[in-house]
């Protein structure tokens, strides 16, 4: 293609102009339009070395530093300001330094992103951007802030996930303190030797001490360390200190059943015997494996008993999504211990009022939480209590903080395509032009 270059005639201007090509050059540019618009096309996905390596199999040459020029000379869409802003951190340097991501929370558009997560920050973004209407934001006291000063008259709303996480995480230490329970209503097994020498420590420690012998002399005495005398020392019974046995689950567990049966028709049969019929039924694994499980005793326990943060999923969970073997297990370890029961009556309920908006009906699960009188549930309550208008919100309107979680996740992406040597400035441009 040729085209005419102009000449000015005025007197002692001398300059010269080519003549323009809409749509295919543009001034002061070495590369055409459509080769730009795929220089930029790579850019945007790659950013910098990654992306003059693909361009170099397109035949086009560039360096990294160009690659970045040209990646931050795409131009920003320029955002309205949301009705509904969703507000919510991300690491810049994980537990150093974090950022803030603004989202639209009805289109889900990036609107912005803050180089900190500090109070004023967000409110000086606030104050010049008046317009905003509902901010979603995490149970985060700084934004709570930052809202109320530089967005007065917008309604905060509490993410839904978050509020569940929380009592997810009260319930796990309702389980937990109340494992004697629960654990008590599991199969009979035989003890195992670690049980058997901490109750035998119990029982030596305790002997020493009702005879008046100091925590010293008695550790001394014992051979063991003064804070382990002082933990046992504390515990009142020996019951206290068993604990469920905290098995994972093995390749062997498929085949328990007939392990059982085969055992009580033939007490003495081998172990490589039982390895050979199980082998024959699709079992993979060792015979040190299979050692290993009949020597624990589990092939003699219809169940063994989960761990608490295990138990506190099975309470949490839908009970359509349980299978019969696992419901009936629930039930037998709730109805071991009446507070577990109550419990997850309260799980239940405060599930559906999440998931069917009943904001309404929270006033009435708090007053009958506090009635249960469970002392791990009371920093949730007091939580609700101290943001109470937001939670109601968050269980009324439909908006939540689940897009901003999916922008943090495609952030991650970015930062490691980048491996940290960009700055805010390259970081900020790739997240609002994803």
């Amino acid at each position: 293609m040729r085209i005419r270059r102009l000449y000015c005639q005025t007197r002692g201007c001398q300059r010269t102009f080519r003549e323009q090509v809409p749509g295919v050059l543009e001034r002061y540019q070495r590369r055409t339009t459509r080769l730009t618009g795929h220089v930029r096309a790579a850019v945007r996905e790659l950013a910098g070395r990654a992306a003059v390596r693909m361009l170099g199999r397109w035949s086009v040459r560039l360096s990294r530093q160009t690659a970045v020029r040209v990646l931050l000379g795409i131009p920003l869409q320029t955002q309205k300001v949301p009705r509904v802003l969703s507000v919510d951190d991300f690491a810049l340097l994980r537990r150093h330094r974090y950022g803030t991501v603004l989202i639209d929370g009805a289109t889900h558009q990036r609107i912005d992103v803050l180089p900190d997560r500090r109070s004023t920050t967000l409110e000086t973004w606030l104050r010049a951007h008046p317009g905003v209407e509902f901010v979603v934001r995490d149970g985060s006291a700084t934004y709570a802030e930052a809202i109320r000063r530089g967005a007065p008259r917008a309604i905060q709303i509490a993410d839904r996930w978050h509020l569940w996480h929380n009592l997810v995480r009260a319930a796990e230490k309702v389980v937990a303190a109340h494992a004697r329970c629960w654990a008590a209503a599991g199969p009979k097994r035989r003890q195992l030797t670690r049980e058997t020498t901490t109750l035998a420590r119990w029982h030596a420690i305790h002997d020493l001490l009702d005879h008046g012998v100091g925590l010293m002399d008695c550790a001394r005495r014992l051979g063991l360390g003064l804070n382990t005398v002082k933990r046992y020392s504390r515990v009142s019974a020996p019951e206290k200190l068993r604990r469920p046995p905290q098995y994972r689950a093995s390749l062997v567990d498929p085949y328990r059943d007939h392990l059982r049966a085969r055992r009580a028709n033939e007490p003495g049969v081998a172990v490589t015997t039982l390895l050979a019929e199980i082998t024959d039924l699709g079992y993979t694994g060792s015979l040190n494996l299979l050692h290993k499980y009949l020597n624990q005793g589990r092939a003699e326990s219809d169940r063994v008993m989960p761990l608490p943060r295990r138990l506190t999923a099975w309470i949490t969970t839908r009970p359509s999504e349980l299978g019969q073997q696992r419901r009936a297990h629930l039930t037998e370890l709730l109805a071991a211990c009446p507070d577990l029961t109550v419990l997850a009556e309260l799980v239940s309920s405060f599930a559906r009022i999440v998931t069917d908006h009943r904001g309404r009906d929270l006033d009435d699960w708090m007053s009958s939480a506090r009635a249960a009188a469970l002392p791990e549930l009371d920093p949730f309550l007091r939580g609700i209590d101290r943001d109470y208008h937001a939670v109601l919100a968050g269980l009324c309107m439909p908006y939540s903080n689940g897009p901003v979680e999916g922008v943090n996740t495609k952030t991650k992406l970015i930062k490691r395509q980048m491996y940290g040597r960009a700055g805010f400035r390259l970081l900020r441009h790739r997240i609002l032009l994803a």
